[in-house]
């Protein structure tokens, strides 16, 4: 992706092979052009799609440990610990002394982070309804119910997650 030209999942012209059949490369299209929409609408804030994650889970989650954060994101503790300083750079997150563990902090959002995530989710849930317009609301549930099946989700804060919804005959 460059900032001249919008990234395109298929360059005219350009045979793609066995890449076409590959559930995994067409995820990573789709994650492509879906990421550079969702750091266009959130430019004015300068947040990226994992420092929007940490807020949301810090947010829910106060008095979080950057370990934990880490093993929640999925990333390493020193990606955490940058992830952290940005957030915190930005007035959205602080690190607070943890009484029971001197050498562990816990994350709290600021005031500013509380108020800015509001219309921050507002903004992300505009630019995930914009990306997925061309599907109906049974083929977005479908696709959600698929997307957690291959990523091993089981089930959410109210029990199992729903089946995917099979495509009806047409």
């Amino acid at each position: 992706m460059s900032d001249a030209a919008p990234f395109l999942a298929r360059v005219p012209g350009i045979q793609y092979g066995v890449l076409d059949t590959l559930t995994g490369y067409a995820v990573r299209r789709t994650q492509l052009r879906m990421y550079e929409d969702f750091v266009q609408a959130l430019a004015p804030w300068h947040i990226t799609p994992p420092r929007y994650s940490a807020l949301v889970i810090i947010s829910l989650n106060p008095g979080l440990k950057l370990t934990q954060l880490a093993q929640i994101l999925g990333i390493a503790r020193s990606g955490a610990v940058i992830l952290v300083d940005a957030l915190a750079d930005l007035g959205y997150v602080s690190r607070d002394p943890m009484p029971e563990d001197r050498r562990a902090f816990s994350l709290q959002l600021t005031d500013r982070g509380r108020a800015d995530l509001e219309t921050i989710t507002a903004t992300v849930q505009a630019h995930d309804e914009r990306v997925t317009a061309s599907l109906d609301p049974q083929e977005r549930a479908t696709l959600h119910g698929l997307l957690h099946k291959l990523s091993g989700i089981t089930d959410g804060p109210s029990g199992p997650l729903p089946e995917a919804v099979e495509p009806a005959d047409q």
